[in-house]
C-alpha cells in the first residue's frame, strides 16, 4: 500500500495543466525541419529534464520500479500533457547490463528526447532490477500483460496525453515488440533493435545451442549494487525485491532444456519456444496498427529476424547497418527514433512517410542504400557447385567430391570477445575450405545464401556449420556470413509465416532422423543475410565446420571426430548466394 500511495503522491506532485487528447492527429502537421534518413534535429523547445522514480503496483500487487523523466525548463516541469516513450527494461536506471548499456549507443540516448517535448519513462520488467517479482522464462506472457497495464497507467497520468510509443534493443527490443501483441491502443509506434520473431529460430538456430545470450541470470549481490528508487536508500525495497529474483529458472537452464521446437519445460509449465515467441501473436500485432520501425545489423545474431518480421508486420520499416549487436556506429539512431516518433506520436510531416521501408548499408561500397521489398528482385540466386576443381558456376559435370574434414572441438577464437560481440572466426587447421577463382571484377552479395549439400559422419547426429567468407590476394581471410544445421533436423517444412525464400525446419522432436553410420543425408539451409561486396582480385569462399567455438551445452551424439562432404551426381552439393546484377 504504501508504494501505491507513493505513486499517487508523485504523480499529484508532477500534475500539470493540460489537454488530454488519446488520438494521434489525423493530419500531418507541417514539418519542424528539413529531414532525411538519419538527419532529424528540429530545434530543442526545453532545456532541462526532471526525473523520478517509484513504484507501480501491477494488478496481482506485483511492484514495478519506474523512473520518469519529464520535460523542464531552467530545473522546473513544463506545463502540459505530452506523448510518452517508455522503455520496458531490466532496470529502471538504464545499467550497462541492461542490453542498452554503453554498446548501444543510440538507444541509451533516447531519453534525452524530453528536451523535444516527450516523457520519457524506463521501467523494470517483473523479476528484474528494482522491480519486484520473479521471471518466468524470457518475454512470457505475465511480462505482456505488464505491458498492457503499463501502457494503459502511462496514457492516464496527468502529464501525458494519452499516446504512448515504446523503444528497445535485445531483450528490450523483443520487450517492446511483445507490448504489440496486446494491442493497447493507446501504443502508437514501436522502435525496436535486434530481437526474435522466433525464439526457436534465433536462440536454437538450425536446432543447434551455438549463440551468445541466454538473457539476464543475476545473483543478489549484482542486484544489490544497482540504485534505489528514490526514497529507498538504504535499499530495503531493492533487497526483498533481489530475493524475489533468485526464485527464476535460469534461462541457459531453461534453453538448454527445449532442444525441440515443442519441447516442454516443466520449469515454466510450457512449450516455451511458442510461448515467448512474437511470431506465435503475429496476427495480435498486424491487428493493433501500431506502427513498427526494426533496426539491425550485419553482424548481429539476430539480423534474419528483423527482415522475417518486415515480411510479416505490414508497414514496418527497417534499417541495417554494418553493426554489432544494438550498436549504430557512424549512423543518427536517435535523430532516426526522433523523426518516426514525430511521425506517429506528435502527427508531424518528418518525411519519412516518403522514404523507402528498408535501408541497408553495403560494406565494401561502403554507401546507404534503400529498397521496397526483401529479397531484392535484382539479386537472384546464384549457384556454386562444390567440386574437386574448387567452386563452378553453371558447370554441366561438375568434378565429383568426396572429402572428409576434422572437428576441431577445442580452438578458441582468438580475439572475437564474449557476449553480443561474438563473431564465427575461420577455423584454422580444421574444417573444409573451397574457394573460387580470383575476381574479375567486384561481385555484391545482398540477401540470404542457400546451402543444399550432402554429408555423412558416424555418429549418431552432427552439427554442420557454413561460413561464407572473403580470401583476400594476401591469403587473409574475412567471414561475412554463416549459417548451421543440427543434422538429425534436416527435415523440412511449410513455414507458418513468411520466409524471403529460405527452407524451414519444423524441428518437433519427432522430425529427428538419426544418421547411419557413413550413410549420405540431404541439409538444405540458409545463411544469414548479408550486405557485401568482394572487391576485383578477392575470392569467394566457403569452408565448412564441425563446430563453432559459441556452442553450449553440447550433446554427446552431435560429435563426429570427422565429417564427411560429398558433391557428385547422385549427391549434387552446393551454395547459392543473391548476387546483385550490375
Amino acid at each position: 500500500m504504501r508504494s501505491v500511495l507513493l505513486a499517487c503522491a508523485v504523480a499529484g506532485a508532477m500534475a500539470q495543466a493540460g489537454v488530454a487528447g488519446a488520438q494521434a492527429p489525423a493530419a500531418l502537421a507541417p514539418a519542424a525541419a528539413p529531414s532525411s534518413f538519419g538527419h532529424y534535429q528540429p530545434p530543442k523547445t526545453y532545456n532541462s529534464q526532471i526525473r523520478q522514480s517509484f513504484y507501480v503496483r501491477m494488478r496481482d500487487g506485483t511492484r514495478l520500479a519506474v523512473t520518469v523523466a519529464r520535460p523542464a525548463v531552467d530545473g522546473k516541469p513544463a506545463e502540459g500533457r505530452f506523448p510518452v516513450i517508455w522503455h520496458h527494461t531490466l532496470s529502471a536506471t538504464q545499467e550497462a547490463a541492461d542490453g542498452t548499456g554503453p554498446r548501444a549507443a543510440g538507444f541509451r540516448s533516447i531519453p534525452g528526447l524530453t528536451d523535444y517535448g516527450y516523457v520519457v519513462v524506463q521501467v523494470a520488467r517483473r523479476g528484474n532490477g528494482q522491480s519486484f517479482g520473479t521471471m518466468r522464462g524470457y518475454h512470457e506472457r505475465n511480462e505482456d500483460a505488464d505491458a498492457y497495464e503499463m501502457i494503459d497507467w502511462l496514457a492516464d497520468q496527468p502529464w501525458s496525453n494519452g499516446i504512448v510509443g515504446q523503444y528497445g534493443c535485445s531483450n528490450t527490443g523483443d520487450a517492446a515488440v511483445h507490448a504489440m501483441t496486446g494491442g493497447n491502443p493507446h501504443l502508437k509506434a514501436v522502435f525496436a533493435g535486434c530481437f526474435s520473431w522466433n525464439k526457436y529460430d534465433a536462440m536454437r538456430r538450425g536446432g543447434i545451442f551455438a549463440q551468445w545470450g541466454t538473457g539476464p541470470t543475476r545473483t543478489i549481490e549484482q542486484d544489490m549494487a544497482i540504485p534505489p528508487i528514490d526514497g529507498d536508500e538504504n535499499k530495503v525495497m531493492l533487497r526483498k525485491a533481489a530475493e524475489e529474483h533468485q526464485r527464476a529458472t535460469p534461462l541457459f537452464e531453461l534453453w538448454k532444456s527445449l532442444p525441440y521446437r515443442d519441447s516442454w519445460a516443466p520449469s515454466v509449465q510450457s512449450t516455451f519456444w511458442a510461448e515467448g515467441s512474437a511470431s506465435s501473436y503475429a496476427n495480435q500485432m498486424r491487428r493493433s496498427g501500431t506502427a513498427l520501425y526494426v533496426v539491425g545489423g550485419w553482424r548481429d545474431e539476430l539480423r534474419d529476424q528483423g527482415l522475417i518480421t518486415f515480411l510479416n508486420i505490414p508497414g514496418t520499416r527497417i534499417l541495417i547497418g554494418d553493426w554489432l549487436h544494438c550498436q549504430n556506429d557512424g549512423f543518427g539512431l536517435v535523430e532516426e527514433a526522433h523523426r518516426f516518433f514525430d511521425r506517429h506520436l506528435k502527427g508531424i510531416d518528418t518525411g519519412i512517410d516518403r522514404d523507402p521501408p528498408i535501408h541497408y548499408y553495403t560494406v565494401g561500397a561502403d554507401e546507404w542504400r534503400s529498397a521496397t521489398q526483401w529479397p531484392l528482385p535484382q539479386a537472384p540466386q546464384t549457384s556454386f557447385a562444390i567440386t574437386a576443381k574448387g567452386l563452378e558456376s553453371g558447370a554441366a559435370k561438375p568434378a565429383p567430391l568426396t572429402t572428409s574434414f576434422a572437428v576441431d572441438y577445442a580452438t578458441p577464437c582468438v580475439g572475437e570477445g564474449g557476449g553480443p560481440t561474438m563473431q564465427p572466426c575461420h577455423p584454422k587447421g580444421a574444417g573444409f575450405s573451397v574457394a573460387g577463382k580470383a575476381l574479375a571484377a567486384p561481385v555484391e552479395v545482398t540477401g540470404h545464401g542457400l546451402a543444399d549439400v550432402w554429408i555423412a559422419a558416424d555418429t549418431p547426429d552432427a552439427n554442420l556449420f557454413l561460413l561464407l567468407e572473403d580470401v583476400a590476394p594476401d591469403g587473409s581471410v574475412k567471414v561475412v556470413t554463416e549459417g548451421r544445421l543440427k543434422a538429425s533436423l534436416r527435415k523440412t517444412d511449410k513455414a507458418p509465416w513468411a520466409l524471403p525464400g529460405l527452407p524451414w525446419h519444423r524441428a518437433y522432436a519427432e522430425d529427428a532422423q538419426m544418421l547411419k553410420p557413413g550413410e549420405p543425408v540431404r541439409m538444405q539451409f540458409d545463411l544469414m543475410p548479408t550486405s557485401y561486396v568482394w572487391a576485383k582480385g578477392h575470392r569467394i569462399q566457403f569452408t565448412f565446420a564441425g563446430s563453432d567455438y559459441r556452442e553450449r551445452a553440447r550433446s554427446a551424439n552431435s560429435q563426429p571426430a570427422r565429417i564427411t562432404l560429398i558433391s557428385d551426381a547422385a549427391h549434387p552439393s552446393s551454395v547459392s548466394l543473391p548476387i546483385v546484377k550490375p
